[in-house]
């Protein structure tokens, strides 16, 4: 993930944003669907012995492969060491599967239809690469498709089993090593700024106020209360958590876009105030957007009210239009402000309901 963020910043860096948009978006979408796949497999079948761990190792060769493969993805258009990461993650939830489908008889054919389902795209990624280039992205959008039908097809003889809070608690902790990702990144904008040109007014405010804005953006993650949402509503399971690939990626880029703000303050970088400004309100505001609406689908009462959230969402992308004459730092500082008056004015309203 690191790998992933890093890239798309020097791209944000170097003014070239838009060229890395699309290898940022299809990466992500490797690591976030392997990572989602054995997190629900797990819930299921979490065993935990010998056999298991040994393919749970597997599977983190492949991430290791695939995180070799970022920068070649971002430089060269050239996705075969992803490629090959990912069909050895996908190689050892196969053989979990399998594995499943022959200890477990109530749940065999699913089991085995999940097996073959994920063979059989695995198969489709790896004639991709020998597709002339021009047909890379419309393939890609096609594996794609078929990968997000592969659960409903297994799933149709039966459901597999899956603890609610289980699911909850793993997507959680995938938000704390996205927003972990972003303090990193931040880090790294501050090095830069002071080997460029130490200490200023601009590096320190522009610094708080990203790690404000992430601490801002936990804050209102955990506040909506996933696992009840889906024990009650386990039918919607699939937007809640297909549309966590939207939170997800919006999270990854926050932190590419903090470091390049951060950067910006302490030594001159090749995109424009207003490209730099976009690249942190734009995955922001997805952000709050996108936090709405995955909970909204489970119908549950959400904590942060939609007549909060949506104008502060619409507020924050909006804030770039001031770049031009105000300056990035002062772009960061107006977001990370949206986000502490989101959390306020719920806190506010947890306080008002628990009274009375």
């Amino acid at each position: 993930m690191a790998q992933l963020v890093v890239q798309l910043a020097h791209g944000l860096e170097s003014g070239h944003g838009v060229d890395e948009i699309a290898p940022f978006l299809m990466v992500f979408f490797a690591i976030w669907w392997a990572w989602m796949n054995f997190t629900w497999f797990a819930s299921a079948y979490d065993t935990d012995d010998v056999p298991y761990r040994l393919l749970t190792l597997v599977q983190m060769g492949g991430v290791l492969v695939l995180a070799a493969g970022v920068p070649a993805a971002f430089v060269d258009q050239d996705f075969r060491a992803i490629t090959v990461g990912y069909l050895i993650m996908r190689l050892g939830l196969v053989v979990q599967w399998l594995r499943a489908g022959a200890e477990h008889p109530d749940g065999r054919t699913t089991a085995w239809r999940y097996a073959a389902g994920v063979s059989l795209v695995q198969l489709g990624w790896l004639v991709r690469l020998a597709l002339p280039e021009q047909f890379g992205l419309a393939s890609f959008v096609v594996l794609v498709a078929l990968e997000l039908a592969v659960p409903p097809w297994a799933e149709r003889p039966g459901s597999t089993f899956w603890h609610p809070h289980h699911i909850a608690e793993r997507y959680g902790l995938f938000t704390i090593i996205l927003l972990g990702e972003g303090v990193l990144a931040a880090i790294y904008g501050v090095q830069d700024a002071l080997e460029a040109r130490g200490f200023s007014g601009d590096l320190v405010l522009v610094s708080v106020a990203s790690f404000i804005t992430v601490f801002a953006l936990w804050w209102l993650y955990f506040l909506e209360p996933a696992g009840e949402g889906l024990a009650a509503n386990r039918g919607r399971s699939y937007l809640w958590g297909y549309g966590h690939y939207g939170v997800f990626v919006s999270l990854a880029a926050v932190g590419a876009g903090l470091e390049v703000a951060v950067a910006d303050a302490g030594h001159h970088v090749e995109a424009s105030a207003t490209t730099l400004a976009v690249a942190v309100a734009l995955p922001v505001g997805f952000f709050l957007l996108l936090l709405w609406a995955t909970h909204a689908v489970l119908d549950t009462r959400s904590q942060v009210r939609p007549a909060v959230i949506l104008p502060a969402a619409a507020a924050v992308l909006l804030v770039p239009l001031l770049a031009g004459t105000v300056g990035v730092t002062v772009v960061v500082v107006v977001i990370a402000a949206i986000c502490v008056l989101i959390v306020a004015i719920t806190v506010a309203d947890q306080l008002r309901r628990a009274r009375g």
